[in-house]
């Protein structure tokens, strides 16, 4: 699967020299933001695997700020990168729990070894997968088989779970969702929707179809799934 990485990173020579690291070890699908404001923008349109992230950015906020954005609204794994160690700047960071820190002046080693954990962990966090979930509701714990959920929908940090004509709203992020589902064949199709794609009963005119229910495909994600879609 194609990984997909965020640079974070004022200083535009940095930038490139950590997108062309990244590229040799064969990761092609890479944006760059240079700007606080630009990374929430990116981070709220696109779906990443990893974000490099400096935590020196120059401007009111820096790259903790970032990191902060990103547990509360889409948690998405991310290393720090900075020039500075000092002991304020460690107790701060270690409050977002980035994966991994690398220290400026950096070296392809740096970021291979760095870069290659990260990816592991994660890798290793969504083989461990269990064969239910359960679910609070008013009477107790549900359990709920992944197949036999259609799609989900978020609200804010809601979610609402439908499954077999029943709907159940949970206080989790649609992302947090995301990663526990990832490997029960489920897909991101839009910035508020994941589907179940085996549940997918028609595809048309830009939405994705259960029975009568219907979800939109969001524009950002559309080509990588129908990419995904096998045609006779």
């Amino acid at each position: 699967m194609e990984k997909k990485v965020l640079i974070v990173e004022d200083e535009p020579l940095i930038a490139d020299d950590l997108s062309f690291h990244l590229q040799d070890l064969g990761v092609s699908d890479i944006k760059i933001s240079l700007k606080y404001e630009d990374a929430l923008k990116k981070l709220t349109e696109h779906q990443f695997d990893l974000v490099l992230l400096d935590v020196n950015l120059s401007g009111e906020k820096d790259g903790i700020d970032v990191a902060r954005f990103i547990n509360r609204t889409n948690p998405t794994p991310f290393i720090f990168i900075t020039s500075y160690y000092d002991a304020d700047t460690l107790n701060r960071a270690k409050e977002v729990a980035p994966v991994a820190y690398i220290l400026k002046p950096f070296n392809q080693q740096d970021i291979q070894v760095n870069v290659e954990m990260a990816f592991h962990k994660i890798l290793s966090s969504r083989q461990t997968k269990p064969e239910k979930f359960f679910i609070k509701d008013k009477e107790g714990l549900v359990s709920i088989d992944p197949d036999e959920i259609d799609y989900v929908e978020a609200f804010d940090n809601y979610a609402k779970i439908y499954s077999a004509g029943q709907a159940y709203i949970i206080s989790h992020t649609l992302k947090s969702i995301e990663d526990k589902l990832l490997n029960f064949g489920f897909e991101r199709v839009h910035k508020s929707y994941l589907v179940n794609f085996a549940k997918i009963t028609m595809i048309s005119e830009g939405y994705i179809f259960f029975g009568k229910m219907k979800v939109p495909i969001g524009r950002a994600f559309k080509t990588d799934f129908m990419a995904k879609i096998s045609m006779l």
